[in-house]
Formats: C-alpha cells, sequence, structure tokens
C-alpha cells in the first residue's frame, strides 16, 4: 500500500524560529518555513518535518543521526559553534565527548527543545 510512497518524519519543538536558527545557523541543514511548521532538507533528499508544541517533552530517545567522515573533526566544529555533548552512564565517552565502544563512534547532543541528536562515525 504505501511502498512507493514518500514518508517521512518528524518530531516537535517548543519554539520554532528557535529551532528554526538551530538546525539551520549552527548544524547548517536547510531549513524552509511554512504555515509555522520547519521542513528538515537532508542530503540525498530526505525531509524532516519540525512542528511546535507548547507543551512539548523532549524525546528520551535519538530522534536524529547525523552521520560523519570524521568524527573528530564533528565534534570539534559543533563545540566552536556553542553545541554541548551528552554523557550517560554506562557509555564512557572520551574527553570529546564521543563514545568509543561496541559499534559506530558516536556523540549525543541535544537541541534547544531538548531533543536528543548525534552524530556518528562507522568504523
Amino acid at each position: 500500500m504505501f511502498r512507493n510512497t514518500r514518508a517521512f518524519s518528524g518530531f516537535a519543538v517548543r519554539d520554532v524560529e528557535e529551532a528554526k536558527r538551530f538546525y539551520g545557523e549552527t548544524l547548517g541543514v536547510e531549513v524552509t518555513e511554512e504555515y509555522g511548521l520547519l521542513r528538515l532538507h537532508l542530503a540525498g533528499g530526505t525531509e524532516v518535518l519540525a512542528y511546535p508544541k507548547p507543551d512539548h517533552t523532549p524525546a528520551t530517545f535519538t530522534i536524529l543521526n547525523f552521520p560523519v567522515d570524521d568524527i573528530d573533526q564533528a565534534v570539534e566544529e559543533l563545540g566552536r559553534r556553542g553545541v554541548r555533548f551528552e554523557r550517560y552512564p554506562g557509555l564512557e565517552a572520551d574527553e570529546k565527548g564521543v563514545f568509543r565502544g561496541g559499534g559506530p563512534y558516536i556523540a549525543w547532543f541535544t537541541d534547544p527543545s531538548g531533543n536528543i541528536l548525534s552524530v556518528l562515525q562507522d568504523r
């Protein structure tokens, strides 16, 4: 039934303008706004919808992953742009905030609404 439908994902943010600045300026994602909704235009033609929700509660899981070729370079650049990396119990990260165990190298951070994002590098 949906084989040829271009499905897309979406997530809530508490403030659309704040999210637009973060995703567009801090992360450098192409962002468009229409009817008070944001569309994040990602590589490969993927789009993700960000919509306002005044009583927003951040997701407790990673909502968006950004694959990179060099995680150390990505983490350093994000740090220069004011991004702070999260640390989680049982997932010991290095001094940069990168977890390098058991799978891809990964570093988690949050958007201004508290939603969890990551950069990750396949080894």
